[in-house]
């Protein structure tokens, strides 16, 4: 059966120029697009989403970071689509990512690690809501029409 995550192409893998190549590494994985929209996150909504980590030490640089610049925020669809795309990202860690994941890829460092990916089927329902209202979420699959 079909399930659905969610994911956040973070700051510094759009500033890289890395959003196509991480979409069609999600493509190639098979994962659909449901959703998928640019933004900025202001320090309101950065609280708001990494609310659990308030108080950790590594919260204040967090917060810093996602709000630096652009992310590219997405809701994908496919076969256990939580477990699959977690691996498909990789270790927290980009130092302890296997060879060939996103961020072994595209991350710089712990904090700035390039992707977000949700690791529960609730969390993603949670998380993508921050950023979807359900009629932004494609239902159908889409054909494109020949030209």
């Amino acid at each position: 059966m079909k399930t659905r995550t969610f994911t956040i192409i973070k700051p510094n893998a759009v500033a890289k120029g890395a959003t196509g190549r991480i979409l069609d590494m999600l493509a190639e994985a098979g994962f659909t697009l449901r959703a998928l929209r640019m933004v900025c996150f202001s320090r309101n909504d950065a609280y708001r989403f990494y609310g659990e980590h308030i108080g950790k030490p590594f919260f204040d640089e967090l917060v810093d970071f996602m709000t630096s610049g652009p992310s590219v925020v997405a809701i994908v669809e496919r076969e256990d689509a939580v477990c699959t795309l977690r691996k498909l990202v990789g270790a927290t860690n980009p130092a302890n990512a296997e060879e060939g994941t996103i961020r072994k890829l595209f991350a710089d460092s712990l904090t700035r690690n390039a992707i977000h990916a949700s690791d529960s089927d609730e969390s993603a329902r949670r998380e993508w809501s921050i950023w979807f209202s359900p009629d932004q979420v494609m239902e159908a699959e889409y054909t494109f029409p020949e030209i």
